[in-house]
Order: structure tokens, then C-alpha cells, then sequence
């Protein structure tokens, strides 16, 4: 037989589509092709098959070899089909058997001694597969590498051969004796509840706590403001400890992204995603981007938190890129010759300092700054922007004898149990957080008693409020109703909405 067909998978954003390896041997003089867009990783993997071959004591045959990685207008990129081209030269010299390829999907990078090495996007390109087999009714395996396994197993009732190395595969195929054979990889149980930066770290704070609680009950945005040292970090970083926990589905979606990137490690399965990066980081970064487009920090943190410190020494202009996936949960990242979609469900905490010294209204009086200053500072932050974060919050100083008198603050496990609790109360109501109503659902759902109508009448007329942020005060109200245990949301539920609404500057 010269002709050889296998499965793998490509990755196009999110996407894992199907990709056929076909592998030709014809007479002539000795050359190996590889066609069907591939980029310069995939070109590359001439050098390294030969040798993986020829190191593991195969024949490589002299003849004139033809790779074509089907369809032709995908681009194809990275080392995964190493190992199916592999094979597909041995099962095409017959150097072992052919029979049994269909029922699988093969992908790895293979060293040059044979060894098959880690690969990015494992986990999608399972998701890809059993969804593809549901569909059609005919579930293939997936053989790669080992390291990968974990990661790919997360996909319930996929079936999962890892392997080692390239010999390994082949006596899978060619062995009469199963203990020849390569194993089905069984997934670890779960573990318990995810391990969180603990709340009781944080003394004092009470009112930064209550109003992140909020946040965290109705997947709302915060921004707090307050001077250095003051714990606005410390707090961020203990955020994901309050949040519901993760459903499976939840989980995978988060998991299959990170496994785009750097890959997915076992151990942060249902663990939130906490993402902070620099504030020198590009548009790009933030975004995603790239000429093979890869997910940025708003979808690194999708089910989970984006924590933006020192938000206006960020540049304005990647700050602006926020704006729409803010609103819509999605980034679509388009190119001259392909787009891709990512998910981007984050929940925003940003900090920052209230003037450039970072010192105004601290007890020590230290701040210089002219109004003029802090003015100029402030706006470093546009109005859309600053519109679009639910809850804006001041995070004082603690007085030093006040810190040392403080006891243990709450644990995060006692203020989980309320936000699970209000966040469940949301999903019987409506079917989603609270932060994702659209305008018709707010109507329905977040209609305040008379007192608190007029109270929040006169605030939006007071503070010059945007449609947008009387929305956003009436969705935060809700959530606090929620909190409480109230069916109607009351005057008192509005007064401490309006209260998290602390604009740095009329928008």
C-alpha cells in the first residue's frame, strides 16, 4: 500500500476542525512534500520525522514522498502532526498495519530520538473530537502524547491513549500481546474545593469587603480607589475565593482556552483564573491578537478574575479596548486572512490611587497635588470606561492603632456561602447573573419600592448619571436585594447601591 489516511486536528481560535493526513509514496527520485498551507513549524517536521524514524530503527523510505494535509485553505501550524505523518509513512511502506487508523486522531511533536513531546491545544481539540463523534455517531480515540493526557481526559467520556514515544504507538497497532498495547488514560477524581488566598488575611476593610461581596454575588465590576498600602491588592487577590463555584462546563470553557497558550495544568481544574498583568502590557496582550491569533488576558481570564493595578498608568488607548467585550463577554480578533473568536466572560477588579502622589486623603496629609493634578490624573481614565464598571469604591487608610486592635477578619469560605447562595437565588429567577440582564430583563426584574425610586431619581439627577450607570445601580441593587433574601428591592437596597456608584469625576 502507498497510500496512507489519518486524522488530526487543527486550531483556529477556539475551533479544532478536522484535519486528514494523507501520506503518498511514489517511484522517482527521493523527496519529501509536505503541501496544504502549512506554516514554517509544520514545514520543519521533514527533518525531525526522518530522524525520529531512522533513531527508532525504521526504514525511511527513498522514494518520493508526498504529505498533504487536507483542506488546503486551512492554515496549519505547530509540530502536533509529527506523529501522524509518522505514521502514515510506516503504514504507507507497510512497516505496520493500516487497518485500525480510522478509529483514532493522532497528534504530537516528536524529538529526534522518538520521544513524543507536549503539544498546545489538547484540550480543545478533544472537546472537538467527541463533539464531532456525538454528532455523527461514530466516537474516534485520541492518541497523544502523555504529558497531555491529564488535560485531555477533562473531556468526560473521551477515550484517551497517551504514549511516550513513536515506537510505543506502533506497538499499539502492530502488537498481538495487549500488554503490548497502549492503556486507556483513566481521569483522577476531583479534588475538594480549590485552594483561595483566604479574606481573614485582610484586617480591617469592612466596607471594601461588603461592597467586593456585592461584587461578587451579581458578577459585577469594581474599581477601587484609595492610597498606597491600604490592601486594594490584597483584597483583588482574594476575590476568586468568594466567587460560586465553577460547573464543569464553566470549568472547561476556562480550561480549554489556557490550553491554547502555555497549556493546562490538572491541578487548576475549577480553580478560578486570576490574571494581573503589567501595566506596561499592549493592546495585544490584553486582547489577544497575532498573526496566527491567540487568546490575550481578558480570555487567559475567562470564568474568572482580571485584575488591572495602577489602572491609569495603563496606556488609554489599551485601556479603550476593554470597552466592547466588557459589554459583550466575546472578543473577535479578525485578520487579513482569517478570524477567530475567543470567549471573554472576566470579572473586571481594577485599583488605583486617587492623585499622582497616591496620598490624597490619607491621615498623614502627605498630598501635594493641585486639583489641577489630580484632575489631569483622574482622566487618564475615559468616561465610556469608567461608565461601563458597575461599582466604584473608596479603600481607606486603616489608622495604625485601629490595624493592630483588629481581630481575624471573616474567612472566604462564611462570605462564599452567602454569595452562592444569592447567585443561586439569580439562576432560578432569570437564568444568569445579575450583571448580564439585558434591558428588558431589568425591567422585569429590578423594580425598586416607591421610596427607593425616588431616591434613585434623585441621585441620577444629582450626579448627571448616564442610561448605562442607572442600569448598573439598579442591577447592583438587585444583587444586594439578593444578598439580603428580598423578593423587592427596597430604599435601603438602593441607598447602598447609589453609595458604590462614587464616580472619580462627573461622566
Amino acid at each position: 500500500m502507498s497510500l496512507a489516511v489519518l486524522r488530526s486536528r487543527a486550531l483556529a481560535g477556539m475551533h479544532a476542525p478536522e484535519v486528514t493526513v494523507e501520506v503518498h509514496l511514489a517511484n522517482g527520485l527521493p523527496s519529501f512534500t509536505i503541501v496544504g498551507l502549512p506554516d514554517t513549524e509544520v514545514k520543519e517536521s521533514k527533518d525531525r520525522v526522518r530522524a525520529a524514524l531512522q533513531n527508532a530503527r525504521f526504514e525511511f523510505p527513498a522514494r518520493r514522498i508526498t504529505v498533504n494535509l487536507a483542506p488546503a485553505d486551512l492554515p496549519k501550524e505547530s509540530g502536533r502532526f509529527d506523529l501522524p505523518i509518522a505514521l502514515g509513512i510506516l503504514a504507507a511502506s507497510g512497516q505496520m498495519p493500516a487497518d485500525q487508523l480510522d478509529k483514532y486522531e493522532f497528534a504530537g511533536e516528536l524529538s529526534l530520538s522518538g520521544e513524543l513531546r507536549p503539544i498546545r491545544g489538547a484540550l480543545a481539540m478533544t472537546f472537538a473530537m467527541h463533539r464531532a463523534g456525538d454528532a455523527c455517531g461514530k466516537q474516534r480515540a485520541f492518541i497523544l502524547p502523555r504529558a497531555n493526557a491529564g488535560e485531555a481526559a477533562l473531556v468526560r467520556d473521551a477515550t484517551i491513549f497517551p504514549a511516550d514515544s513513536l515506537l510505543q504507538v506502533c506497538a499499539h497497532f502492530g502488537a498481538t500481546d495487549p500488554d503490548a498495547r497502549l492503556c486507556r488514560y483513566v481521569a483522577e477524581a476531583d479534588a475538594g474545593r480549590p485552594d483561595y488566598p483566604d479574606f481573614a488575611d485582610v484586617k480591617g476593610q469592612i466596607q471594601a469587603k461588603r461592597a467586593l461581596e456585592v461584587a461578587a454575588a451579581g458578577g459585577h465590576s469594581v474599581l477601587m480607589v484609595g492610597p498606597p498600602g491600604t490592601g486594594k491588592s490584597m483584597l483583588a487577590a482574594r476575590f476568586a475565593g468568594i466567587l460560586p463555584p465553577m460547573t464543569d462546563e464553566e470549568a472547561l470553557e476556562s480550561a480549554a482556552v489556557q490550553s491554547l497558550t502555555s497549556g493546562f495544568s490538572t491541578a487548576r481544574w475549577k480553580v478560578r483564573p486570576y490574571r494581573a498583568p503589567h501595566h506596561t502590557a499592549s493592546g495585544v496582550a490584553l486582547v489577544g491578537g497575532g498573526s496566527t491569533p491567540r487568546p490575550g488576558e481578558i480570555s487567559l481570564a475567562h470564568r474568572g478574575v482580571l485584575f488591572l493595578d495602577e489602572l491609569p498608568e495603563f496606556d488609554r488607548r489599551v485601556l479603550e479596548v476593554l470597552r466592547e467585550p466588557m459589554e459583550s463577554g466575546q472578543i473577535t480578533i479578525s485578520r487579513a486572512a482569517r478570524q477567530a473568536d475567543f470567549p471573554a466572560c472576566f470579572q473586571l477588579v481594577a485599583a488605583m490611587n486617587p492623585c499622582p502622589c497616591g496620598y490624597l486623603g490619607h491621615p498623614s496629609n502627605k498630598c501635594r497635588c493641585t486639583p489641577d493634578n489630580v484632575a489631569r490624573y483622574q482622566s487618564k481614565i475615559s468616561g465610556p470606561l469608567l461608565d461601563r464598571i458597575d461599582m466604584q469604591i473608596q479603600v481607606g487608610a486603616v489608622p495604625h492603632a485601629d490595624l493592630l486592635r483588629q481581630a481575624d477578619g471573616e474567612p472566604s469560605h462564611a462570605v462564599a456561602r452567602r454569595v452562592t447562595r444569592a447567585f443561586a437565588t439569580q439562576l432560578g429567577r432569570q437564568g444568569k447573573s445579575n450583571n448580564y440582564l439585558s434591558t428588558a430583563e431589568i425591567d422585569a426584574h429590578c423594580i425598586p419600592d416607591a421610596a427607593g425610586e425616588q431616591l434613585l431619581r434623585t441621585a441620577m439627577t444629582r450626579l448627571n448619571w448616564s442610561a448605562r450607570a442607572y442600569h448598573r445601580v439598579l442591577k447592583v441593587a438587585r444583587t444586594i436585594a439578593d444578598l439580603a433574601g428580598a423578593t423587592a428591592i427596597e430604599q435601603a437596597h438602593v441607598a447602598e447601591a447609589i453609595q458604590y456608584r462614587r464616580a472619580l469625576r462627573e461622566h
